[in-house]
């Protein structure tokens, strides 16, 4: 049974070796674009186009037309490549509609060797766009599925190769788009059904093709009057025939793409991140759908007034309400079948984290040792969606940092929040602070990573007590004004030395005995203790710090600094918002829905936290006298 996709929808491919068929009723270019594990085109001898319509695993039409055929054989691309971008673009300057918009949506097809349809998408909800990316084939757990993408491109062909990574994206779609004019000149004028050029390969097609001057068929490619010779089929891998089967791949830790374990898992966490946010988006998109077809064929029955007599409008309102119901359904089956196999991928992948990108009940904390090097991410939390609240996938944030954090304790929109008094979630928030700031530290080689604390009113001492008590400190808490400023200014004083420094090619012209630690600056109760230069120095080490290393951890209510006004809008906007209490705020343009975040707790009553900081502690190197 073919798979009707929607927008962000995949679907499980059971073989390799595939035939995509366009039809869009007015003439395209059709391309294929190889990326890697990120989805990224390294170069332009990663694009098949109809200038150069081969590569290793992939054909596409030399000719500009209505309708298109792309041979695949996903086992014979490159190791390195994961994704396969199928590409659409309308030709420039030959007549015909100068955007998708103007003109009916292109319906695109996955087919197996034997001809069997296995998925099928009609690209809708495209307006100004000239270019889109229709499909996209990509290898997850070993094995592949196809994903509906339709993402489209006012800019056009440039925007779209832009999009992928490639330089100088104008010129090269100016030399893709440029050779197919008189082509597309031909297919506007008199549309026929041209043969493939010999020098194409010969995928399986529903019926044979019309010779020059003969008969034009106008029968759509869904449409099949013919089975063709089944070609030979290599034996499927294990992944693959479980695929066939019906059944998902078994999920293994560290399947992905990397150099590295730590690399693997950090890739794996982020498809997996990537695969929720998609399949919660196609499951949203089609019951947007089906309520939005329910309520026009409900107005459509209202407005004959035929069917206003013998029962007809009844049974015509039943039959679009069983319509919408099968729909939803459907998309819920879907839905279902990505969670639960999502679900037995992270019962997989979270026990195997290492400590970095762990929760603190995750016993690799208790054979914690401090690192040679630094890893490539760090967990700040958990993400889940409203589809599957048990589903967490760990937030992993890249480092060194870009940004600064800045741990909210106000109340936000959270109910958790609401539920505490003001002094409770101001203890949490510092408390939450001090297990984000415990584990950077311990995450980092010994020495590689210092941290200063700013607590003017000396009111966080008990929160702050495991980073004094350990001794992982490079100074007591500063408090007071003089301390808030000595502080600042010793920070700005790094920033501007390491700046010019960088600026100059003079590294090695810096101070003798400077540390060279990444220092981290928490201040506590901002703004309390600040002044308006103190406030512009702290502005000045967000936006210019984390470019040299010093990085910031806030712990505030926007609302304590309110009597600023404006003046720290960017101040808050250059941080990344982490609350205490579990509060949906990070923002997804993709899925449209804002995911809930959970701080990383630790178990209660456990000195996991107090035990990795004495061992931070003891690895750091003795200071020269």
């Amino acid at each position: 049974m073919t798979a009707e996709l929607v927008r962000g929808q995949n679907h499980p491919l059971p073989d390799t070796r595939l035939e995509i068929r366009v039809s869009a009723g007015h003439p395209v270019v059709a391309g294929a674009a190889l990326g890697d594990e990120r989805g990224r085109v390294p170069g332009v001898e990663w694009i098949a186009h109809p200038v150069a319509p081969s590569l290793p695993g992939v054909d596409v039409p030399r000719q500009v037309a209505a309708d298109q055929r792309l041979a695949v054989d996903l086992a014979a691309v490159p190791d390195a490549v994961h994704r396969v971008s199928v590409l659409l673009a309308l030709p420039v300057g030959v007549g015909g509609p100068t955007s998708f918009g103007k003109a009916a949506a292109p319906f695109v097809a996955v087919s197996g060797p034997d001809g069997t349809e296995i998925a099928s998408y009609t690209i809708t909800g495209l307006d100004s766009e000239s270019a889109v990316v229709a499909l996209e084939l990509y290898r997850r757990q070993g094995a592949w599925k196809v994903r509906a993408m339709g993402q489209g491109y006012e800019g056009g062909l440039a925007a779209l190769l832009g999009d992928q990574g490639l330089e100088r994206p104008a010129d090269l779609a100016a030399s893709i788009l440029a050779p197919t004019q008189a082509s597309a000149q031909t297919q506007t004028q008199a549309p026929t059904a041209d043969p493939a050029p010999a020098s194409e390969p010969a995928p399986a097609v529903p019926g044979p093709a019309p010779t020059p001057g003969g008969p034009i068929s106008y029968t759509h490619p869904r449409r099949r009057t013919t089975a063709p010779e089944p070609a030979p089929t290599p034996a499927p891998a294990p992944q693959a025939a479980q695929a066939a089967q019906g059944t998902a791949p078994v999920p293994v830790a560290g399947d992905a793409a990397g150099w590295s374990m730590d690399e693997r898992l950090y890739n794996q966490v982020w498809g997996m991140f990537e695969d929720l946010a998609r399949t919660a988006a196609a499951y949203r998109s089609a019951c947007e759908f089906a309520e939005s077809r329910l309520d026009r064929e409900l107005d459509e029955t209202l407005s004959d007034y035929r069917s206003r007599v013998g029962g007809a409008n009844d049974a015509a309102r039943s039959a679009a309400r069983a319509r919408h119901d099968e729909l939803v359904e459907r998309a819920r089956e879907v839905l279902d079948r990505d969670l639960a196999q999502l679900a037995v991928e992270s019962e997989v992948v979270e026990p195997a984290l290492p400590p970095a990108y762990a929760r603190w009940d995750n016993p690799a904390w208790h054979a914690y040792r401090p690192p040679a090097e630094e890893p490539m991410a760090v967990r700040l939390g958990d993400l889940h969606l409203p589809e599957r609240t048990e589903l967490r996938i760990p937030m992993l944030v890249r480092l060194p940092l870009e940004r600064g954090l800045w741990v909210d304790s106000g109340r936000g929109r959270s109910e958790a929040a609401g539920l505490l008094d003001e002094t409770e979630l101001r203890r949490l928030a510092l408390d939450s602070a001090v297990a984000h700031a415990a584990r950077l530290l311990a995450v980092h080689p010994p020495g590689g990573f210092a941290v200063h604390v700013v607590d003017a009113a000396g009111a966080g001492a008990a929160a702050l007590a495991p980073l004094v008590d350990t001794g992982v400190l490079a100074a007591p808490p500063a408090r007071g004004a003089a301390g808030v400023t000595a502080v600042l200014d010793r920070l700005t004083e790094r920033v501007d030395l390491l700046q010019m420094a960088l600026r100059n090619g003079a590294v090695d012209a810096l101070p003798p005995g400077l540390d060279e630690a990444r220092q981290l600056l928490i201040v506590h109760d901002f703004p309390h203790g600040f002044d308006d230069r103190a406030v512009t120095r702290l502005r000045y080490l967000a936006d210019e710090g984390p470019g040299v290393g010093v990085h910031l951890l806030i712990v505030a209510d926007r609302e304590d600094a309110a009597s600023y006004g404006p003046v720290l809008d960017p101040l808050w906007r250059s941080l990344l918002r982490l609350t205490p209490v579990p509060d949906d705020h990070l923002a997804d343009p993709w899925v449209g829905h804002a995911w809930s975040y959970e701080p990383p707790l630790l178990p209660p009553g456990s000195r996991i936290l107090r035990q990795v900081l004495a061992q931070v502690a003891e690895a750091r190197p003795a200071k020269q006298p």
